[in-house]
Protein backbone atom coordinates (compact mmCIF):
# COMPACT_ATOMS: atom_id res chain seq x y z
CA UNK A 1 0.00 0.00 0.00
CA UNK A 2 1.35 3.61 0.49
CA UNK A 3 5.15 3.38 0.70
CA UNK A 4 5.07 7.07 1.74
CA UNK A 5 2.19 7.79 4.54
CA UNK A 6 3.13 4.00 5.68
CA UNK A 7 -0.46 3.27 6.10
CA UNK A 8 -0.16 -0.21 5.00
CA UNK A 9 2.53 -0.97 8.03
CA UNK A 10 1.64 -4.51 9.74
CA UNK A 11 -2.17 -3.86 8.22
CA UNK A 12 -4.60 -6.53 8.39
CA UNK A 13 -7.28 -6.95 5.66
CA UNK A 14 -10.14 -8.49 6.70
CA UNK A 15 -12.89 -9.50 3.65
CA UNK A 16 -16.53 -10.49 4.65
CA UNK A 17 -19.14 -12.38 3.05
CA UNK A 18 -22.35 -10.89 4.07
CA UNK A 19 -24.56 -13.34 2.78
CA UNK A 20 -22.49 -15.82 4.42
CA UNK A 21 -20.57 -14.40 7.54
CA UNK A 22 -17.58 -16.33 5.95
CA UNK A 23 -14.29 -14.13 6.06
CA UNK A 24 -10.75 -13.93 4.65
CA UNK A 25 -8.14 -12.99 6.29
CA UNK A 26 -4.92 -10.69 4.23
CA UNK A 27 -1.86 -9.52 5.95
CA UNK A 28 0.30 -6.73 5.03
CA UNK A 29 3.86 -7.02 6.20
CA UNK A 30 5.71 -3.73 7.14
CA UNK A 31 7.74 -1.75 4.85
CA UNK A 32 11.46 -2.71 4.72
CA UNK A 33 13.71 -0.03 6.41
CA UNK A 34 16.80 1.28 5.21
CA UNK A 35 19.08 0.44 8.34
CA UNK A 36 20.84 -2.22 9.48
CA UNK A 37 19.00 -4.73 11.84
CA UNK A 38 19.17 -7.63 13.18
CA UNK A 39 17.13 -11.17 11.86
CA UNK A 40 16.27 -12.97 14.76
CA UNK A 41 15.00 -16.70 13.78
CA UNK A 42 13.08 -19.73 15.10
CA UNK A 43 16.45 -21.99 16.59
CA UNK A 44 17.65 -19.15 18.35
CA UNK A 45 20.16 -17.70 17.12
CA UNK A 46 20.35 -14.00 15.13
CA UNK A 47 22.88 -12.28 13.09
CA UNK A 48 23.06 -8.67 11.69
CA UNK A 49 23.30 -7.17 8.03
CA UNK A 50 25.07 -4.18 7.08
CA UNK A 51 22.72 -2.24 4.44
CA UNK A 52 24.53 0.26 2.45
CA UNK A 53 24.75 3.30 4.07
CA UNK A 54 26.61 6.51 4.42
CA UNK A 55 27.56 6.56 8.12
CA UNK A 56 29.64 9.19 9.83
CA UNK A 57 31.61 7.25 12.01
CA UNK A 58 34.69 8.84 14.15
CA UNK A 59 38.11 7.58 13.18
CA UNK A 60 41.65 7.87 15.02
CA UNK A 61 43.48 9.03 11.56
CA UNK A 62 45.18 12.28 11.41
CA UNK A 63 43.44 13.36 7.61
CA UNK A 64 40.13 14.30 6.75
CA UNK A 65 38.05 13.50 3.04
CA UNK A 66 35.97 16.66 1.33
CA UNK A 67 33.11 15.66 0.19
CA UNK A 68 30.46 17.24 -2.64
CA UNK A 69 27.82 16.43 0.27
CA UNK A 70 27.69 15.29 3.82
CA UNK A 71 26.93 11.71 4.64
CA UNK A 72 23.83 13.29 6.79
CA UNK A 73 22.71 14.29 3.06
CA UNK A 74 23.60 11.10 1.20
CA UNK A 75 21.76 9.02 3.63
CA UNK A 76 18.62 11.20 2.99
CA UNK A 77 19.01 10.56 -0.46
CA UNK A 78 19.44 7.00 -0.08
CA UNK A 79 16.47 6.29 1.70
CA UNK A 80 14.72 8.57 -0.64
CA UNK A 81 15.69 6.53 -3.73
CA UNK A 82 14.87 3.34 -1.43
CA UNK A 83 11.56 4.96 -0.86
CA UNK A 84 10.47 5.88 -4.51
CA UNK A 85 11.86 2.27 -5.75
CA UNK A 86 9.32 0.66 -3.19
CA UNK A 87 6.35 2.56 -4.59
CA UNK A 88 7.08 1.88 -7.78
CA UNK A 89 7.22 -1.57 -7.16
CA UNK A 90 3.75 -1.59 -5.34
CA UNK A 91 2.35 0.74 -7.89
CA UNK A 92 3.39 -1.95 -10.62
CA UNK A 93 2.41 -4.93 -8.91
CA UNK A 94 -1.15 -3.25 -8.62
CA UNK A 95 -1.53 -2.20 -11.45
CA UNK A 96 -1.07 -5.96 -13.33
CA UNK A 97 -3.24 -7.07 -10.85
CA UNK A 98 -5.79 -4.44 -11.89
CA UNK A 99 -5.39 -5.53 -15.51
CA UNK A 100 -6.56 -9.20 -14.48
CA UNK A 101 -9.52 -7.68 -13.03
CA UNK A 102 -10.21 -5.55 -15.67
CA UNK A 103 -10.01 -8.35 -18.43
CA UNK A 104 -12.17 -10.73 -16.13
CA UNK A 105 -14.77 -7.55 -15.79
CA UNK A 106 -14.61 -7.35 -19.65
CA UNK A 107 -14.78 -11.09 -20.40
CA UNK A 108 -17.97 -10.85 -18.48
CA UNK A 109 -19.47 -7.51 -20.06
CA UNK A 110 -19.44 -6.61 -16.33
CA UNK A 111 -19.78 -2.69 -15.42
CA UNK A 112 -17.56 -1.89 -12.66
CA UNK A 113 -17.50 1.21 -11.22
CA UNK A 114 -14.90 2.79 -8.24
CA UNK A 115 -17.03 5.63 -6.59
CA UNK A 116 -14.24 7.76 -4.20
CA UNK A 117 -15.32 10.32 -2.32
CA UNK A 118 -14.16 12.27 1.46
CA UNK A 119 -15.67 9.97 4.29
CA UNK A 120 -19.51 11.41 5.03
CA UNK A 121 -19.89 12.67 0.88
CA UNK A 122 -22.73 10.26 0.97
CA UNK A 123 -21.46 6.94 -1.03
CA UNK A 124 -23.75 4.54 0.86
CA UNK A 125 -26.85 6.48 0.59
CA UNK A 126 -26.22 6.65 -3.17
CA UNK A 127 -25.89 3.37 -3.62
CA UNK A 128 -29.10 2.69 -1.44
CA UNK A 129 -30.57 4.48 -3.49
CA UNK A 130 -29.71 3.21 -6.37
CA UNK A 131 -29.89 -0.53 -5.60
CA UNK A 132 -33.81 -0.46 -4.54
CA UNK A 133 -34.74 1.74 -7.89
CA UNK A 134 -32.71 -1.09 -10.42
CA UNK A 135 -32.59 -3.98 -8.24
CA UNK A 136 -35.34 -5.01 -10.61
CA UNK A 137 -33.98 -4.10 -14.37
CA UNK A 138 -29.72 -5.27 -13.71
CA UNK A 139 -28.04 -7.20 -10.57
CA UNK A 140 -26.03 -5.34 -8.35
CA UNK A 141 -22.87 -6.34 -6.13
CA UNK A 142 -20.71 -4.11 -3.95
CA UNK A 143 -17.57 -4.49 -2.60
CA UNK A 144 -17.55 -1.89 0.40
CA UNK A 145 -14.31 -0.58 1.58
CA UNK A 146 -13.69 0.70 5.42
CA UNK A 147 -10.64 0.86 7.96
CA UNK A 148 -13.42 -0.78 10.57
CA UNK A 149 -16.98 -1.91 10.86
CA UNK A 150 -19.53 -3.96 8.47
CA UNK A 151 -22.25 -0.88 9.14
CA UNK A 152 -22.15 -0.09 5.25
CA UNK A 153 -21.87 -3.50 3.92
CA UNK A 154 -25.26 -4.32 6.36
CA UNK A 155 -27.07 -0.85 4.95
CA UNK A 156 -26.33 -2.52 1.30
CA UNK A 157 -27.47 -5.93 2.01
CA UNK A 158 -30.57 -4.51 3.60
CA UNK A 159 -30.96 -2.17 0.50
CA UNK A 160 -31.35 -5.64 -1.81
CA UNK A 161 -27.78 -6.35 -3.07
CA UNK A 162 -24.88 -8.85 -2.11
CA UNK A 163 -22.20 -7.40 0.10
CA UNK A 164 -18.81 -7.73 0.86
CA UNK A 165 -16.88 -5.34 3.01
CA UNK A 166 -12.74 -5.13 3.14
CA UNK A 167 -11.91 -3.51 6.29
CA UNK A 168 -8.33 -2.49 5.85
CA UNK A 169 -7.52 -1.98 9.16
CA UNK A 170 -5.07 1.09 9.05
CA UNK A 171 -4.86 1.19 5.48
CA UNK A 172 -6.64 4.55 3.73
CA UNK A 173 -7.71 2.79 0.28
CA UNK A 174 -8.40 -0.20 -1.60
CA UNK A 175 -6.29 -2.25 -4.00
CA UNK A 176 -6.42 -4.86 -7.00
CA UNK A 177 -6.02 -7.55 -4.57
CA UNK A 178 -8.77 -6.76 -2.28
CA UNK A 179 -11.23 -6.17 -5.22
CA UNK A 180 -10.34 -9.66 -6.71
CA UNK A 181 -10.60 -11.51 -3.36
CA UNK A 182 -14.01 -9.44 -2.97
CA UNK A 183 -15.20 -11.12 -6.38
CA UNK A 184 -14.31 -14.46 -4.83
CA UNK A 185 -16.85 -14.25 -2.85
CA UNK A 186 -19.73 -12.51 -5.13
CA UNK A 187 -19.01 -13.79 -7.96
CA UNK A 188 -21.15 -11.56 -10.20
CA UNK A 189 -23.07 -12.63 -12.87
CA UNK A 190 -22.73 -12.12 -16.78
CA UNK A 191 -23.94 -8.36 -17.36
CA UNK A 192 -23.80 -7.01 -13.93
CA UNK A 193 -23.06 -3.70 -12.61
CA UNK A 194 -20.16 -3.79 -9.66
CA UNK A 195 -20.21 -0.78 -7.56
CA UNK A 196 -17.05 -0.48 -5.85
CA UNK A 197 -17.14 1.85 -2.10
CA UNK A 198 -14.04 2.85 -1.75
CA UNK A 199 -12.39 4.01 1.48
CA UNK A 200 -13.65 7.73 2.11
CA UNK A 201 -9.81 9.72 0.73
CA UNK A 202 -9.64 11.83 -1.86
CA UNK A 203 -5.53 11.31 -1.95
CA UNK A 204 -4.51 7.84 -1.88
CA UNK A 205 -7.16 6.35 -4.14
CA UNK A 206 -6.74 7.77 -7.20
CA UNK A 207 -3.26 6.32 -7.58
CA UNK A 208 -4.88 2.77 -6.87
CA UNK A 209 -6.44 1.01 -10.00
CA UNK A 210 -8.54 -1.79 -9.58
CA UNK A 211 -9.67 -2.69 -12.49
CA UNK A 212 -12.47 -0.55 -12.58
CA UNK A 213 -14.37 0.93 -16.09
CA UNK A 214 -14.10 4.15 -14.30
CA UNK A 215 -13.76 6.56 -10.99
CA UNK A 216 -16.86 8.31 -10.14
CA UNK A 217 -15.56 10.99 -7.46
CA UNK A 218 -18.67 11.92 -4.94
CA UNK A 219 -18.83 15.18 -3.70
CA UNK A 220 -21.35 17.52 -0.88
CA UNK A 221 -22.24 20.31 -1.09
CA UNK A 222 -21.40 20.19 2.71
CA UNK A 223 -17.61 20.75 1.75
CA UNK A 224 -16.04 22.95 0.48
CA UNK A 225 -16.64 23.78 -3.32
CA UNK A 226 -12.82 24.40 -4.30
CA UNK A 227 -12.16 20.32 -3.34
CA UNK A 228 -11.35 19.72 -7.07
CA UNK A 229 -7.98 22.30 -6.94
CA UNK A 230 -7.49 21.09 -3.30
CA UNK A 231 -7.29 16.89 -4.61
CA UNK A 232 -6.50 17.58 -8.49
CA UNK A 233 -5.46 14.27 -9.07
CA UNK A 234 -8.36 12.31 -8.36
CA UNK A 235 -10.81 15.03 -10.24
CA UNK A 236 -8.26 14.24 -12.83
CA UNK A 237 -8.16 10.74 -12.35
CA UNK A 238 -12.19 10.55 -12.38
CA UNK A 239 -14.66 10.42 -15.67
CA UNK A 240 -17.58 11.45 -13.26
CA UNK A 241 -18.25 14.21 -10.70
CA UNK A 242 -21.17 13.67 -8.48
CA UNK A 243 -22.28 16.58 -6.74
CA UNK A 244 -24.74 15.20 -4.04
CA UNK A 245 -27.19 16.69 -1.09
CA UNK A 246 -28.18 19.31 -3.27
CA UNK A 247 -31.45 19.30 -1.47
CA UNK A 248 -28.99 21.06 0.98
CA UNK A 249 -27.44 23.63 -1.07
CA UNK A 250 -29.84 26.65 -0.11
CA UNK A 251 -28.62 26.14 3.39
CA UNK A 252 -24.96 25.85 2.72
CA UNK A 253 -22.01 28.40 1.28
CA UNK A 254 -21.11 25.88 -1.95
CA UNK A 255 -21.23 27.61 -5.45
CA UNK A 256 -22.63 24.57 -7.91
CA UNK A 257 -20.77 26.34 -10.87
CA UNK A 258 -17.87 27.47 -9.45
CA UNK A 259 -16.96 23.98 -8.51
CA UNK A 260 -17.84 22.58 -11.85
CA UNK A 261 -15.67 25.24 -13.48
CA UNK A 262 -12.50 24.03 -11.20
CA UNK A 263 -13.27 20.60 -12.02
CA UNK A 264 -13.06 21.15 -15.51
CA UNK A 265 -10.04 23.03 -14.97
CA UNK A 266 -8.18 20.34 -13.47
CA UNK A 267 -9.52 17.31 -15.80
CA UNK A 268 -11.75 19.04 -19.16
CA UNK A 269 -13.33 15.95 -19.81
CA UNK A 270 -14.99 15.44 -16.58
CA UNK A 271 -18.55 15.13 -16.42
CA UNK A 272 -20.85 16.34 -13.70
CA UNK A 273 -24.35 15.61 -12.27
CA UNK A 274 -25.80 17.01 -9.70
CA UNK A 275 -27.94 14.72 -7.57
CA UNK A 276 -29.82 14.29 -3.64
CA UNK A 277 -30.74 10.60 -3.36
CA UNK A 278 -33.14 12.12 0.00
CA UNK A 279 -35.43 14.05 -2.79
CA UNK A 280 -34.62 11.84 -6.12
CA UNK A 281 -33.71 15.58 -8.06
CA UNK A 282 -30.93 14.22 -10.41
CA UNK A 283 -30.92 10.85 -10.03
CA UNK A 284 -32.38 10.21 -13.90
CA UNK A 285 -29.25 11.58 -15.04
CA UNK A 286 -27.40 9.11 -12.81
CA UNK A 287 -29.10 6.59 -14.20
CA UNK A 288 -28.89 7.55 -17.37
CA UNK A 289 -25.48 7.96 -17.73
CA UNK A 290 -25.02 4.55 -15.92
CA UNK A 291 -27.08 3.13 -18.85
CA UNK A 292 -24.77 4.58 -21.28
CA UNK A 293 -21.49 3.37 -19.67
CA UNK A 294 -23.47 0.20 -20.04
CA UNK A 295 -24.27 0.24 -23.28
CA UNK A 296 -27.92 -0.86 -22.79
CA UNK A 297 -30.93 0.88 -22.92
CA UNK A 298 -31.96 -1.75 -20.39
CA UNK A 299 -32.26 0.55 -16.87
CA UNK A 300 -35.15 2.58 -16.63
CA UNK A 301 -34.84 6.86 -15.49
CA UNK A 302 -35.92 7.81 -12.29
CA UNK A 303 -39.82 8.58 -11.33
Amino acid sequence: MCTTCGCDDGAKITVTNLQTGQQDHMERAASPQAHPHDHHHGDGHHHGHDHPHDHDHPHDHDHHHDHAESPALAAVAGLHAVTVDLERAILDKNDRLAERNRAWFEGREILALNLVSSSGAGKTTLLERTIRDLKSEIAINVIEGDQQTLNDAERIKAAGAPAVQVNTGTGCHLEADMVRRGLDFLRPAFGSLLMIENVGNLVCPALFDLGERAKVVVLSVTEGDDKPLKYPHMFKAAELMIISKIDLAPHVDFDLDRCEAMAREVNPGIRSIRLSARTGEGLGDWYEWLRQARGSAALPAAE
